[in-house]
């Protein structure tokens, strides 16, 4: 039997977070909201999105003894110059960030740009390192990311997130 797995993403702000678990959809916008509708808060021109904080959640093990490797990357195109950027990163590229409110403004750290493929090894840590399993029922260290657009670029792309992890049995 496999582990069973959710993404969830945290809001609010850095002294009364709140999870939403199992997010249907990491959409990107101008306002802080899992599962949002991007048609109705599209990112303004020139400006960033808010910052998503999603983490890997392992709700049950299975049959499996160790979740590892984790992946995380957009395939897609963006409009115009626009950029995703994330703390995810391959070796020392990778910061592990704790949660704060999220802004849409541009965060130390989160710098690295989105991958638009699988990455040849983990970007995603647990336990703050990409070589972490986490062996229990848990979280991984928080993927935060945002979109980043210049002044020229025209509302409405559409790219998918994709997670990738390795079940040890």
């Amino acid at each position: 039997m496999a582990a069973t797995i959710e993404i969830c993403e945290t809001n609010g702000t850095t002294g009364a977070p709140v999870v939403e678990h199992n997010i249907t959809n990491t959409n990107m916008g101008n306002v802080e909201a899992p599962n949002l509708d991007p048609v109705a808060y599209p990112i303004t021109p020139g400006d960033l999105s808010y910052a998503k904080y999603q983490r890997v959640h392992v709700t049950a093990m299975g049959g499996s003894s160790a979740i590892n490797n984790l992946k995380a990357w957009r395939t897609g195109a963006l409009g115009g110059a626009a950029t995703h950027v994330t703390n995810g990163g391959i070796g020392a590229a990778y910061t592990n960030l704790s949660f704060v409110t999220p802004v849409k403004v541009a965060i130390a750290d989160v710098d690295n740009t989105m991958p638009t493929s699988t990455p040849a090894s983990a970007n995603l840590g647990i336990a703050g390192s990409l070589a972490g399993s986490l062996i229990a029922t848990g979280y991984s260290d928080y993927l935060v990311h945002q979109i980043v657009t210049n002044v020229a670029d025209i509302a409405g792309s559409t790219s998918t997130m994709s997670y990738q992890y390795d079940e040890v049995a």
